[in-house]
């Protein structure tokens, strides 16, 4: 969907209602400490935090019954490889063979976005690039959590981890909803603008920032050599993290930005995925700021959470 529309998508409603969700809970957070002994409290803290945030968390045994290990994000990320490798794949056969997309994947898209489907449509370059990076985003994630990252017996809600699984299935299906509703004429070479430099150009900056920043926390465990050393929790030191608390959070959302911008900034339905993006990743770092400051006294007082020197 375009600003120009006035009605909002079955998409856009998707979006929005994430977006609200995790504004709620981020809220909530930030008042719900003076009713710490109440059990209907517990459910909503063992829902939003995962990993680090968790371990202190006194909870009741039935609800440990719903723990995942937090090892298991790299099952977000081989879902995401497989499924938004599959989606560009049938859009590049749509371009080069001109054959259509599957009819159950535009019966999706159908309904997602309220416009039927026309044999003339177009194929546009924004929605390939940004397919593209989707793609290698997810590959990078997955190879940095497989071979980069060290896990502690961390666990999460189950409840996240199947949201988890879902979300990049809707994230690759907003981005032909993204496709539906644009109107780029001609060929993929001659629809390149400047924002599509300006967008990769961002995406690639995010990237080595988030990389950089899963690097010196997977050092905090390992040695010289690489090898494991310890599985406890330490204060970050280095690069962004001498800024913000949570540099790989801010680098996610500079990363879902520079996707709106590979798609010209005019994509209402992008800008409420990057929405979405700044509230749940603002809980997070929220929940991991906290965490620093309580268990380091000597934890730097001038470091935000999340965004430099702003929150």
């Amino acid at each position: 969907m375009s600003w120009s529309s006035v009605g909002l998508s079955a998409i856009d409603i998707f979006w929005s209602f994430l977006a609200l969700c995790f504004l709620v809970a981020f809220c909530a957070h930030k008042i719900s400490r003076r009713y710490e002994t109440r059990r209907l409290y517990m459910l909503f803290q063992d829902l939003i935090r995962y990993g680090k945030t968790k371990q202190n968390l006194k909870r009741d045994d039935w609800l440990r019954v719903f723990d995942v290990p937090k090892r298991w994000f790299w099952h977000f990320y081989a879902t995401s490889v497989c499924w938004n490798g599959l989606l560009p794949a049938l859009y590049l056969n749509f371009i080069f063979q001109r054959q259509s997309l599957p009819s159950w994947l535009t019966g999706i898209i159908d309904i997602l976005t309220g416009v039927p489907s026309t044999d003339g449509q177009v194929p546009q370059l924004s929605t390939l690039l940004v397919q593209l990076l989707l793609w290698v985003h997810s590959l990078r994630r997955l190879l940095e959590c497989l071979f980069v990252s060290v896990f502690s017996d961390g666990t999460m809600h189950l409840v996240q981890y199947v949201f988890g699984l879902g979300y990049y299935i809707a994230i690759g299906l907003t981005v032909l909803c993204s496709d539906r509703v644009k109107k780029g004429t001609g060929t993929l070479l001659s629809q390149l603008d400047w924002f599509h430099v300006a967008g990769f150009t961002l995406f690639i900056a995010a990237s080595l920032l988030q990389h950089q920043s899963m690097l010196l926390l997977a050092r905090l465990r390992t040695g010289k050599s690489g090898t494991v050393e310890t599985l406890t929790h330490k204060v970050p030191n280095g690069g962004w993290f001498e800024l913000v608390s949570c540099p790989h959070y801010f680098a996610e959302l500079l990363i879902y930005i520079s996707l709106t911008l590979v798609f010209g900034g005019l994509s209402l339905t992008w800008w409420l995925v990057v929405l979405y993006v700044l509230f749940n990743q603002s809980l997070a770092a929220q929940l991991c700021h906290d965490l620093y400051i309580s268990k380091y006294e000597s934890y730097p007082r001038h470091r935000k959470a999340f965004i430099p020197f702003v929150f």
